[in-house]
């Protein structure tokens, strides 16, 4: 694991202060004390609730009893004589005392001479600007897919050897139920296959959707990602010829058999173009296309009241999309939660524009197969170095659909609702709706079934006819913001549908009437 080797690393070079960021206490303390015993050294745990104790290596040293108070513990590290790993649990909290910050800074200094490291263990990542330039972060990554392996084998030998449940799990259905498990903890996953046993008293393949759906209460307990199981379909995305063309040619790209042929993973797609034409519903669809998870980020979320925090927020975030990759990661109205990075140095302290560096940074240099699909409405409010190559493999604009284009969503609608498409007039309500979204078109649709409904009949043209007529498209109030987004986006980005922009604008109503 890269990040042990680091952590070796920096323990061998005689790093005095080190900041592990990760969830799972009991898991890295086992690994701390492996590495304690690889290099001859005491181990010490420290919590507010237990004070200093050795945990691991010789007796030799002696701890004063009351050591709960932060200050109390750095100073008996300080007078520690053999050469130790001190775990400081849960600490972060306490960094932001000065107090504490000058003791633990002047320790560090001290520890510079000596063969003690200090860790900080904690789930969140906070560093006072005085302790930047003595401590060494490390990001300990969620288990990996061989972790729980491991884990499933220890739990399967259990369950075989006590007799106390049947495990019927082929070599396929294993790797399919470790698969649902990345993301998890090394605690939350053994939970997760505790309860799939308590439910039937079996490990089968049905618990696999029982274990993505544990993960989906993981994930949104964070409260930065939403979860989606793949369910929408790109059948269900009328038109966007080139865009499901584009889609269908990276079907199994992120397969072994396209790593051999010297492909890499598909790095994201950014859709822009007009409210209500489907790139949300896109999102959602490649997911299922690929037959991969959908995990959604709120920009929204990200930003809190804390300083520091929201560049954190963001780095958890991409941890936990990492953790679960290969992962659909979509990015929704992208432009509002960067809105404001040329003036974030005057009007936010320049949180935004770290935030917006953080995010291009990953887009850039990430090598984990997480598939980026962010979308935005607004294109004025992209940041111009958003759409530079390399962040996206492609940027395509979806526009208002075409005449086709809205007779195949009509029959998409229609059909979802148990009504059969041939029995109405496509063509004819095509015509009716220039200038209509597809979500303009739904509404019409929905609208047609309340009027039916009131009446005691079934669905008729006649309905949708007057549905079609009281509805007044966003083409109209929107018509120059329209123009202007079509402008722009000629010559800088894919058409998602071929033979160009529609028909036209639908022009305003004469002032008095429609």
């Amino acid at each position: 694991m890269p990040w042990l080797e680091d952590l070796d690393i920096l323990i061998r070079a005689r790093y005095p202060l080190l900041y592990l960021v990760s969830w799972e206490e009991h898991r890295v303390d086992t690994i701390l004390g492996e590495l304690a015993r690889s290099h001859s050294k005491a181990l010490y745990h420290w919590s507010i609730t237990r004070g200093l104790r050795n945990v691991g290596g010789t007796r030799s040293a002696t701890v004063p009893e009351e050591t709960r108070n932060p200050i109390d513990a750095l100073a008996a590290i300080e007078k520690l004589t053999e050469p130790a790993l001190v775990v400081l649990k849960d600490f972060h909290p306490y960094l932001e005392d000065k107090g504490v910050v000058r003791a633990l800074r002047e320790l560090a200094h001290f520890l510079k001479s000596t063969f003690t490291t200090v860790l900080i263990l904690s789930p969140a990542l906070s560093i006072p600007i005085e302790l930047e330039k003595e401590v060494s972060v490390i990001d300990v990554p969620l288990p990996s897919y061989n972790d729980l392996l491991s884990l499933l084998k220890e739990i399967v030998a259990v369950v075989r050897k006590g007799n106390k449940a049947t495990v019927e799990l082929s070599r396929e259905h294993a790797d399919q139920l470790i698969k649902a498990a990345l993301g998890l903890t090394l605690s939350e996953a053994e939970n997760a296959f505790a309860k799939a046993i308590a439910h039937d008293g079996k490990l089968c393949a049905d618990d696999i959707k029982r274990i993505q759906d544990e993960k989906r209460q993981v994930i949104r307990k964070s409260g930065l990602l939403e979860y989606y199981p793949p369910e929408e379909s790109l059948g269900n995305v009328g038109g966007l010829q080139n865009l499901k063309a584009w889609l269908g040619q990276r079907n199994t790209a992120f397969g072994e058999r396209a790593r051999q042929f010297g492909l890499p993973e598909p790095r994201g797609l950014l859709l822009l173009g007009v409210q209500g034409c489907g790139k949300s519903l896109t999102a959602k669809a490649v997911s299922a296309h690929w037959s991969l998870p959908l995990l959604r980020l709120d920009m929204g979320r990200i930003f809190s009241g804390l300083v520091g925090s929201s560049e954190e927020n963001l780095r958890k975030a991409i941890r936990v999309a990492e953790s679960v990759a290969p992962v659909v990661l979509w990015v929704d109205e992208i432009e509002k939660g960067l809105s404001g990075v040329a003036s974030s140095g005057a009007t936010d302290s320049g949180v935004t524009a770290r935030v917006f560096g953080t995010l291009l940074t990953w887009l850039q240099e990430k090598t984990a197969p997480v598939f980026v699909v962010a979308t935005a409405n607004r294109i004025e409010g992209l940041p111009p170095e958003l759409l530079r190559k390399g962040r996206f493999d492609e940027i395509f604009f979806i526009d208002l659909p075409e005449r086709a284009e809205r007779g195949e969503i009509f029959r998409i609608h229609l059909q979802r609702r148990k009504r059969d498409p041939k029995t109405y007039d496509l063509e004819g309500l095509a015509g009716m709706t220039e200038g209509f979204s597809g979500a303009e078109i739904e509404q019409a649709v929905i609208a047609g079934l309340y009027e039916a409904f009131a009446e005691g009949v079934e669905l008729g043209q006649q309905h949708l006819a007057r549905a079609i007529q009281e509805t007044f498209p966003l083409s109209v109030t929107l018509r120059d913001e329209i123009s202007r987004s079509r402008e722009w986006a000629k010559g800088r980005t894919r058409p998602a549908s071929p033979g160009g922009p529609p028909e036209g604008l639908p022009k305003p109503p004469a002032r008095g009437g429609r």
